[in-house]
C-alpha cells in the first residue's frame, strides 16, 4: 500500500547513487541504498581520478575527509609508437585541490557511510532482478523473491544497468561505438618509488593519458593514475573497434605493460588487482529518457560520462546527477505527486548545471574520436618521425627547413589535406 511505501530506493552504491541517497536523508526522506556487492566499493576495483568540484558541493564542510590518494599537479598526454614516446608535460601546483588520484573501492565505501550517518538504509550483496511497476508506474523493485515499494526508484547501477529498458526509459539497443571496454590493473609500488619516479613531491600526484599504439591503432586509449602506494593502469577501447579486428583486451594490456616508456616506470612493482568493465562513452547520444513515473536515471546508467582525449571525466558527473535526482524526488514528495510530470524537473536540473551543459556542448567529440583512425596510429608515427629526425645529428645529413622536413616525413603516411580535414574536425568538436 501506498501509505507503507518509502520515499525512494537507490540501486547502485558507486558515486551517483550514494550521492542520491545522502541528498534524500538529509532532507528527512526515508530511503534505502541497494547494493548488489559484498559492500559498497567492493566490485569497484583500481582506480582514477575525480574533479573535487561535485564532492564539494555534496559534501562542503568536509569533502577533504574523503579518501583521496594523490593531488594532481603533473599532467601528461603522451603519444605512443611502439618504441617511442612523445609527451605534453605540465608539472605545476596552480591547479590547486582541482583533481585527486582515488580507488574506488575505498571512496565507494566512505561515500555510502556518509549517506547512512545522514539516514540512509544501506542494503548490501542484494541484487535487483526486475522493477515493479503497477498501472504504468515503477513502485519499487524485486529482489530475488523480496519485494521492496518505494514511491521513487532511482537508478545508478552502471553502464550495463538493465532496469532502464525495462522502465521503457530505453528503447533502443546501445550503440557499440557508444560504449567502451576498460581493462584496469593495480600495480603495487613503494611510495618513495612512485615520487622518484615520476618527479613527485609527497603527496602530489601524476595523471597520463596515451593514444597510439596502447589500443593496437584501434579508437581508444590507455592511462595512468599515480596512487600513495600504487599505480592505476589501464586501456579503453570501444566495443565497436574490438568486434570489427577481434583484439583481446589482455593481450592489448600484457603489450602496454611491457612498453619501453611504462616498463621502468613499472619496475619491481606487484600487480594487485585487475578488473574489466564497460565504460559510456557516447555521451548525449547514448542518453535515454531520464525520468519516467515513479523511476529516474543517473550516473553511467544515463551515459553521463565524457571523454576529451586529454580528460576523462565521470565520477563529477555521477555525483552531480544523483545530487540532481535526489532534489527531484525531494520535490516529487513536497508535492505528493511522483508522476513523469514532476520527476522530469531533473532532466531541467541537468541541463541548467554542468552536466547536460558539458555533456551537449561536447558532443562531437566521440564521433570525430571514432572516425579519425589517424589518430591511433598515423599521427603518433608521424610526430615520432618528425621529431626523431629533429633530434638526429650524425654529420651527414644534408640541413632541411622545419617545414620541409615534416613535409618528407608526411610522404606516404598523410596528405595535407587529411591533416587540415581532421585538424578542422577537432577544432569543432573540442
Amino acid at each position: 500500500m501506498a501509505e507503507e511505501r518509502m520515499h525512494a530506493i537507490v540501486v547502485g552504491a558507486g558515486p551517483a547513487g550514494s550521492a542520491a541517497a545522502l541528498t534524500l536523508a538529509r532532507a528527512g526522506l526515508e530511503v534505502v541504498l541497494i547494493e548488489r556487492g559484498a559492500a559498497p566499493g567492493a566490485k569497484n576495483m583500481t582506480g582514477g581520478r575525480l574533479y573535487t568540484h561535485a564532492l564539494k558541493r555534496l559534501l562542503p564542510d568536509n569533502w577533504a575527509e574523503a579518501p583521496m590518494e594523490r593531488r594532481v599537479t603533473r599532467e601528461l598526454v603522451t603519444f605512443l609508437t611502439e618504441e617511442s614516446a612523445i609527451s605534453l608535460d605540465l608539472k605545476s601546483t596552480r591547479m590547486g585541490d582541482n583533481s585527486y588520484t582515488v580507488l574506488r573501492s575505498r571512496l565507494d565505501a566512505w561515500l555510502a557511510e556518509q549517506a547512512e550517518a545522514a539516514g540512509a538504509m544501506v542494503a548490501s550483496g542484494v541484487k535487483v532482478d526486475a522493477l515493479l511497476v503497477e498501472d504504468g508506474r515503477v513502485v519499487g523493485v524485486r529482489c530475488g523473491e523480496d519485494e521492496m515499494y518505494a514511491h521513487a526508484v532511482i537508478v545508478a547501477e552502471g553502464a550495463n544497468c538493465l532496469l532502464p529498458r525495462q522502465a521503457g526509459l530505453r528503447t533502443r539497443e546501445i550503440d557499440p561505438h557508444h560504449i567502451a571496454t576498460g581493462v584496469k590493473t593495480t600495480i603495487e609500488l613503494p611510495r618513495q618509488v612512485i615520487e622518484d619516479r615520476f618527479n613527485l613531491n609527497p603527496g602530489e600526484g601524476a595523471a597520463q593519458l596515451f593514444v597510439g599504439s596502447p589500443s593496437g591503432g584501434l579508437p581508444g586509449g590507455g592511462f595512468l593514475y599515480t596512487n600513495q602506494e600504487s599505480v592505476s593502469l589501464g586501456l579503453v577501447m570501444t566495443v565497436a573497434g574490438m568486434q570489427k579486428h577481434q583484439v583481446r583486451p589482455a593481450d592489448l594490456m600484457e603489450a602496454f605493460r611491457a612498453h619501453p616508456a611504462l616498463e621502468p616506470l613499472l619496475a619491481g612493482g606487484k600487480v594487485a588487482e585487475y578488473s574489466a568493465h564497460l565504460v559510456p562513452e557516447g555521451g548525449v547520444h547514448m542518453m535515454p529518457q531520464l525520468a519516467g513515473d515513479g523511476i529516474l536515471i543517473a550516473g553511467d546508467a544515463a551515459g553521463f560520462v565524457l571523454n576529451l582525449g586529454f580528460v576523462i571525466r565521470g565520477m563529477d558527473f555521477a555525483i552531480a546527477s544523483g545530487m540532481h535526482a535526489a532534489e527531484a524526488v525531494i520535490e516529487a514528495a513536497a508535492k505528493g505527486d511522483y508522476s513523469a510530470k514532476t520527476l522530469t524537473g531533473y532532466e531541467q536540473r541537468l541541463r541548467d548545471s554542468f552536466v547536460l551543459k558539458e555533456l551537449a556542448f561536447y558532443q562531437r567529440v566521440p564521433g570525430f574520436i571514432e572516425n579519425t583512425p589517424r589518430m591511433f596510429g598515423t599521427y603518433p608515427a608521424l610526430i615520432e618521425s618528425i621529431l626523431t629526425r629533429m633530434f638526429t645529428v650524425d654529420g651527414t645529413t644534408e640541413p632541411a627547413h622545419l617545414a620541409s622536413m615534416a613535409l618528407t616525413e608526411m610522404n606516404g603516411k598523410a596528405s595535407l589535406m587529411q591533416l587540415a580535414g581532421d585538424a578542422w574536425r577537432g577544432v569543432r568538436a573540442l
